[in-house]
Order: structure tokens, then sequence, then C-alpha cells
């Protein structure tokens, strides 16, 4: 068993929570629910996954000189191509189910790449300027960095839709008994004072 503190194990352990806590922003949310733009550029939460997914197999995979086992999977450099877009959407023939599974064996390929690997192993990231030379460490920052972002969308994306609110499944990181209608209304009050 990996000690706790190893960076390696930590690095693992809070990528793991990012992606558990991205696909929990899905839950009980139908097909229609999950596809829906929510923003003026089209952000929608099944989108978020793909994108996510996508991110995580191209950093943990030819970065390292390692493939996915099924690249037809994933969003292809033509597909990127045609339409810059590509992952950021699920196409008619993708459910959420599905992009679910698909991001769970991602992340299993992922996990497998950070435990073979050391982390001060060279990896070059084609799609960087300059194919920038990397280490495993910096892409394990780097996607983790990039995760959480998309985790914050998520969050916001899901409570603009029904309310459900939090940052952990088991903790919303939340006050209890607050009066949120009278929180926001001094917060707006606040703001008005300014112009």
């Amino acid at each position: 068993m990996a000690d706790k503190d190893d960076p390696k194990t930590a690095l693992r352990r809070y990528l793991r929570a990012t992606r558990d806590d991205l696909i929990w922003k899905l839950d009980g949310l139908s097909e229609r629910e999950v596809r829906l733009p929510r923003t003026p550029t089209g952000t929608n939460l099944l989108g978020i996954i793909k994108h996510c997914l996508n991110v995580e197999a191209g950093y943990f995979g030819p970065t390292f000189g390692r493939a996915f086992p099924n690249p037809e999977e994933l969003v292809s450099d033509a597909e990127q191509q045609a339409d810059p877009q590509a992952d950021w959407y699920a196409r008619e023939d993708e459910t959420k189910d599905g992009l679910i599974d698909l991001y769970r064996r991602v992340g299993a390929f992922a996990d497998e790449t950070i435990a073979l690997l050391p982390l001060d192993t060279p990896g070059e990231v084609p799609w960087w300027p300059e194919n920038d030379a990397t280490t495993l460490h910096r892409v394990i920052a780097h996607v983790l960095y990039d995760l959480a972002r998309h985790a914050g969308h998520a969050d916001i994306l899901r409570e603009q839709h029904d309310g459900a609110v939090g940052w952990e499944r088991e903790n919303s990181g939340l006050p209890d008994g607050q009066d949120w209608p009278a929180y926001v209304d001094k917060l707006t009050a606040l703001a008005d004072r300014f112009h």
C-alpha cells in the first residue's frame, strides 16, 4: 500500500476524486438535461464529461507513448479540425451512460499510466507549442488543474439547473440551515451600493 503522503499517491487521489465529482454532477438527470446548453457558449454537463475524458486520454496516452485501447471512442484529430467544439458535446449516437462508462475506462487508463511511470518520467505533449518536453508530475498537475476548473463549471451549471450543490457527494461544504434567499438579498443590496 502506497504511503498517503507520497506525492504520486496524493495527486492520483485528487485526480480520482475530481473525476468522481464530475460524474456525480450528472446523477439523476435525463439525457436532455445533461445535454442542454446552459451558457451562451453552449457549455453543458455531458459536454464537460466528454471534454475531460478526451483531455485525460490525450495527456496520459500519447504524451508518454501510450495509446488508449479503443481510440475510435475518442474525438479524433480530424473531428476536432472539422468541428473545434467536437469534444464539448455528445453526438446523437452517444449517451450519458456510455460517456460515463468511457470516462471511467479512460480514468483507469490514466491511473495505469501514473502507476507505471515515475513522476520524473519525461514526455512530450504533441499539441503544446514547440512540442514541449514535460514530466509525468507536471502533466498530472496540469490535468488536475484543468479538471478542477471544469468541475467548478459543473458545480454552477448543476446548481442553476435544480439547486443541487456541493463540491463532494458526501459534503456540500455549505452551512446547514442557511436562509439562501435572504443571503442573496443581502449580497444584492451590498452590490447595489456600488455603481
